[in-house]
C-alpha cells in the first residue's frame, strides 16, 4: 500500500489522500459528537447540577398521561413538567431532550410509510421525542403540558423530533422489552443555538453537544 507521508511519493496524489483524511477525520468527529451527547458526556459543574419531575421517577414506569396518542398508542401525549438546580455560573442558555436510546428495533422490523417518514428524521441510533432550545438561563423549569408549545419559556423553541415535528412525542415502542426513556437538560455556554425547525434531532444534538457546560438527566421506563 503507497505510503502518502513518503518523501518519495508525488505531490499529485498526496493532495486527494490528505483530502480523504479530512474528509474522514470531520466524519469521525462529528459521530464522536453525537455520541457524546447519547453517552452522557458533561462539562465543569456536573455534579452540583440536578433535575427532577414530579410527573416521571429516577427508573420508574412513565405514566400513560407522557405516552405518545397515535396509531396503537393510547396516551395523553402530555410532556411532564421538569425543575433544575445547580446550573454552571456561566450558563447563557438550556436545552431540554427526551431520548430513546434503544429505539433502533423500531426501524429494522418496521417497512410502512410511516416508518419511512420517521427514518428521514432519525439519527443512526435512537429516537429523539423531544427537544426544547434557547431556554433562557434565568428558567429553571418547564410547565407540564409545555411540549404542547402552550407555557413555553419567551425566546425558547422546540426542535424537529424523530417523529418529524416539532412538539413532544410521547413513549410508543413497538411490543417487545420495556424501553428507557431519557429526558436531559443541558446547561450551554450560548444564549441561542444555530437551529431552525427544519435542522434533524441528531443535528440538534450535535450542536447541544458543542456548547455544553453540564447536563443532568431523569430515566422513565415504559413497555407494551
Amino acid at each position: 500500500m503507497r505510503n502518502i507521508d513518503s518523501f518519495a511519493t508525488r505531490k499529485a496524489d498526496v493532495r486527494p489522500g490528505l483530502r480523504a483524511r479530512r474528509e474522514t477525520g470531520a466524519a469521525r468527529a462529528a459521530f464522536v459528537a453525537m455520541a457524546m451527547v447519547v453517552t452522557g458526556a458533561t462539562g465543569a459543574g456536573a455534579d452540583s447540577f440536578a433535575l427532577t419531575s414530579p410527573d416521571i421517577g429516577q427508573g420508574a414506569r412513565i405514566a400513560d398521561e407522557q405516552v405518545y396518542d397515535r396509531g396503537d398508542c393510547k396516551g395523553g401525549n402530555v410532556s411532564p413538567a421538569l425543575a433544575w438546580s445547580g446550573a454552571p455560573a456561566a450558563t447563557r442558555s438550556f436545552a431540554v431532550s427526551m431520548f430513546d436510546p434503544g429505539a433502533p428495533s423500531l426501524f429494522s422490523r418496521a417497512k410502512t410509510l410511516v416508518a419511512g417518514l420517521f427514518r428521514a428524521n432519525a439519527s443512526a441510533a435512537g429516537f429523539w421525542h423531544w427537544w426544547v432550545v434557547d431556554i433562557p438561563a434565568d428558567v429553571m423549569s418547564l410547565p407540564k403540558g409545555a411540549g404542547s408549545g402552550a407555557g413555553l419559556p419567551s425566546g425558547a423553541a422546540q426542535g424537529r423530533t424523530t417523529f418529524g415535528a416539532t412538539a413532544y412525542g410521547g413513549p410508543c415502542p413497538p411490543l417487545g422489552p420495556p424501553h428507557h426513556y431519557e429526558i436531559t437538560v443541558y446547561a450551554l455556554d450560548v444564549a441561542r443555538l444555530d437551529v431552525d425547525p427544519a435542522t434533524p434531532p441528531a443535528a440538534i444534538g450535535a450542536a447541544v453537544n458543542q456548547h455544553t457546560l453540564a447536563k443532568a438527566s431523569i430515566t422513565g421506563v415504559w413497555g407494551r
